[in-house]
């Protein structure tokens, strides 16, 4: 069997070609980095305690994952959030978006139970079966249910793109971010919104559809009427 060796990398021996590869180094580093960049630009000032945040009709809650049928600790949190919210009065409906893609797991129903039982009542809960990511729940929350102003919640670690992704769908939002154990999870997270701040800048540059748009959803609009 006839051996592979690998061959090292040859470095630019010259200074101008290593100043060149330093050069596409840091533009490699730049670009990676600038769609994070622009989340922070974006958001700098919208970020809130559920102190601050100013009173909105509508809060918006993201799906996080489902243990046995039950939401996850992650998306208790977020729930919790908005229950605190709805008994202070700063909010008047909670839409809860996630994954209803298959039969044997449900977000929104899991959530909207969770809400239920700490006290938010269940005409004043709005599901949204197709929030498969973050830019899907912003784009159906405006173009479904017709919010046009919003209190976000989640993770600290997402909150940012939530709020850049609903700005870029036409929703002037507020985010508020839960605290969180700093886990596996949580790090997992940090980690992965660096990739996926490059997908919410394309997303919000050219706009694609969501997976499931569908046809108008007066939920929201329901709830309010009763809330008044």
């Amino acid at each position: 069997m006839r051996r592979v060796t690998l061959r090292r990398p040859r470095l630019p021996r010259t200074r101008r070609g290593q100043r060149r590869l330093v050069q596409a180094v840091m533009a490699g580093c730049v670009l990676a980095l600038s769609p994070s960049a622009w989340m922070y630009t974006t958001t700098g000032d919208r970020l809130r305690t559920a102190d601050e945040v100013p009173r909105t009709d509508v809060a918006v809650v993201f799906g996080a994952g489902l243990w046995d049928g039950e939401p996850s600790p992650y998306l208790a949190h977020r729930l919790d959030a908005a229950a605190e919210l709805y008994r202070r009065g700063r909010v008047e409906v909670v839409l809860v978006t996630g994954d209803n893609s298959r039969e044997d797991y449900d977000e929104p129903d899991a959530m909207r139970g969770y809400l239920t039982r700490h006290g938010v009542p269940d005409g004043r809960i709005v599901s949204d079966y197709a929030g498969f990511d973050t830019w899907d729940s912003c784009v159906r929350a405006k173009k479904i249910f017709g919010v046009d102003e919003a209190v976000l919640i989640s993770q600290g670690f997402h909150i940012r793109r939530a709020v850049a992704l609903c700005g870029a769908a036409g929703i002037e939002s507020y985010g508020v971010g839960v605290d969180a154990v700093h886990d596996a999870t949580w790090y997992y997270g940090g980690a992965r919104e660096i990739l996926a701040a490059g997908k919410a800048a394309l997303d919000a540059v050219f706009r694609p559809d969501p997976r499931f748009l569908g046809p108008r959803e007066p939920g929201v609009e329901r709830a309010l009427g009763e809330a008044g």
